[in-house]
């Protein structure tokens, strides 16, 4: 029913094809839209790369969202090489091992602080920068989980980070929606990614998913990318703002 060919998308936090971001630059790419990848570093670069070559990516870059002058350099070579944004998708979250496995109630004040930064301030950078190049209007998206909105075992610090996601999302898309720019939410089930793995009883996470769900399977990168690559897409310039449950109706069931 609709499909991307001219549009230009930027996806952050592609780690591997296992990945989420991944998912959604296959799906983006698959719909027609010329798609820049970044990398986190020299560890992630081989591995991004591979994945770059595969969809016929035109810039990949380098990105820690911690670091301004790459994240400057990024826009600015999408400015050069493309001129103009239609879609941004940031995939970005992290946590320290220490307050990941621990109570929220005890997560350190600099722990806190850099979950925050990179999980959630970072996006509202991202759009910062993004939002001069979407003149005719465009799409940011994110990647939240369940454990915003209710308590998930072991999910801990993650829960208040993607919640303040979240609640960014809705104050974006209200200030940025007169300007035809959209922003969302993607929230998956529990899925079989490498940053999810770093859990405490992870594979339990995913059999109770599974078990519940009413269609009984768990979410997939390819379930995600569809329902990104559907957001990008013009059909989708009157929807804004909202968390999109991807989770075989696993939220429904308590």
């Amino acid at each position: 029913m609709f499909r991307l060919e001219g549009k230009k998308a930027v996806v952050l936090g592609v780690a591997n094809d296992q990945s989420i971001a991944w998912g959604i630059a296959r799906a983006l790419h698959a719909q027609g839209a010329e798609v820049a990848l970044t990398f986190l570093n020299e560890k992630a670069e081989p591995h991004v790369r591979v994945l770059a070559e595969q969809i016929g990516a035109p810039i990949v870059m380098p990105l820690d969202v911690r670091d301004p002058d790459q994240a400057k350099a990024l826009f600015d070579e999408i400015t050069h090489r493309w001129g103009r944004l239609d879609t941004l998708v940031h995939s970005i979250a992290f946590a320290s091992r220490d307050d990941l496995h621990g109570r929220v109630i005890d997560t350190s004040p600099k722990g806190f602080a850099l979950a925050m930064d990179i999980s959630v301030h970072s996006f509202l950078r991202m759009i910062r920068l993004a939002e001069p190049l979407m003149g005719q209007g465009g799409t940011c998206m994110t990647v939240s989980f369940l454990g915003a909105s209710r308590v998930i075992e072991n999910y801990n610090i993650m829960g208040p980070v993607k919640a303040a996601l979240e609640a960014s999302v809705r104050y974006a898309a209200s200030e940025l929606g007169a300007k035809g720019i959209s922003v969302h939410a993607l929230s998956p089930g529990p899925l079989r990614t490498r940053a999810a793995s770093g859990l405490s009883d992870f594979d339990a996470l995913l059999d109770d998913a599974a078990a519940r769900a009413p269609t009984h399977h768990l979410a997939t990168i390819e379930d995600v990318g569809a329902y990104a690559a559907f957001l990008a897409s013009p059909e989708a310039f009157n929807v804004t703002g909202g968390i999109h449950l991807i989770d075989g109706g696993y939220n429904i069931v308590g």
